[in-house]
């Protein structure tokens, strides 16, 4: 796969890159990783918030009008 970067960020992956002694593509899967953790745990994150949500929706009301 070819992935065009725009410069600026091109540059600061070759700097991370190089303080780490390591390769841009190294860098590149360890971001897609992170960044792929994040979102499934905000995805799982969020579904609970809505099962609560509809599970206790009369005591989030109740409170509201306290």
């Amino acid at each position: 796969m070819t992935v065009r970067l725009p410069e600026d960020l091109d540059a600061k992956l070759d700097e991370i890159a190089r303080a780490r002694h390591t390769s841009k593509h190294a860098v590149i899967i360890e971001a897609a990783e992170r960044f792929a953790n994040s979102e499934s745990k905000t995805t799982r994150v969020m579904t609970l918030a809505d099962g609560i949500i509809d599970r206790y929706a009369d005591v989030m009301k109740r409170l509201e009008d306290a």
